[in-house]
């Protein structure tokens, strides 16, 4: 009668020690005070697509004018393009046109940059957003892709400061717009400089200069953010070119468009508004290619 007893006292050890077992063996798996944090989510885009080949033809021709007399041949290594030089094509690409016409030259030039986030906690698409917003403050343009600040915005509404005027000023000069070399500087002064009277009243100048629509802004649909710069330059002493370019954001890639013009005369300022509207029929058929 007494061996009944001792049997139940052991199970009860055995079940006690096996749960006490089960309680320690969890500790080392988890530490007190310490959340996990989910990594952020991956940007939409791993690759990138050939900037040479992603301008169809028939565009091509229309943007670069002259290239279409040219004999096949020719013709041929016009539209082909110049891939920009890149150490890692997963990354960023570019590529560049020029065809040359009795009136005028044109330079197009495409670039796609991918975004990745190399903080876990940051997704690319964030990250994305934070270099366009870079570049859209950098064309002297309020961000609306940035978070908002009351205070930021407030300054970036005030009238432009020496310092932004050096950010535009530095904006300009990294551009490829001319070929030559020499540094380009914004198209200004009277008509004994120019040729044509550029002066800030938009009476002459610049076909349109005064209408709104054909000022540096931001976009609306194209993309996930979207802005046009439009700056006239002179390259060299005389020569006088047009540079538009069309900066756009598509989950975590950046896609830059920039198209020139520098007419065989001097004294001739490139027509600002079929700039814009080209570089942005261009940008909004690129945007289509990545929604592929």
């Amino acid at each position: 009668m007494a061996y009944v007893p001792g049997t139940a006292l052991l199970a009860a050890l055995v079940v006690g020690c096996s749960a006490s077992t089960g309680t320690g063996g969890s500790a080392p798996d988890s530490k007190p005070g310490e959340a996990t944090v989910a990594a952020a989510a991956p940007g939409k885009y791993r690759t990138l697509p050939d900037p040479c080949r992603a301008v169809a033809p028939s565009t091509l021709k229309d943007l670069l004018p002259g290239a279409a007399e040219l004999p096949e041949d020719q013709q041929k290594k016009v539209y082909e393009g110049t891939a920009t030089v890149t150490y890692d094509t997963d990354r960023r690409v570019g590529c560049r046109w020029k065809s040359e016409a009795p009136d005028s030259s044109r330079t197009l030039f495409i670039d796609f940059e991918r975004v990745v986030s190399y903080d876990p906690s940051v997704s690319d698409d964030d990250r994305a957003r934070e270099v366009y917003a870079k570049k859209e403050n950098a064309a002297g343009l309020s961000s609306s892709s940035a978070a908002p600040s009351s205070t930021k915005d407030t300054e970036k509404q005030a009238p432009p400061s020496s310092d932004s005027a050096s950010d535009s000023a530095s904006h300009a000069l990294s551009r490829p717009a001319s070929e030559d070399g020499n540094a380009d500087e914004p198209t200004g002064g009277s008509p004994d400089e120019n040729g044509s009277d550029s002066g800030t009243d938009g009476s002459a100048g610049s076909a349109g200069s005064a209408d709104e629509s054909l000022l540096p802004r931001t976009l609306d649909n194209l993309g996930d953010g979207a802005f046009l710069d439009d700056l006239p330059t002179r390259a060299g002493s005389t020569a006088q070119n047009r540079t538009v370019s069309v900066v756009f954001r598509t989950s975590n890639v950046i896609v830059t468009v920039e198209y020139t013009e520098q007419p065989t005369v001097s004294t001739v300022l490139p027509d600002s508004k079929e700039l814009q509207d080209m570089a942005q029929s261009l940008a909004r058929q690129l945007v289509d290619k990545f929604s592929e």
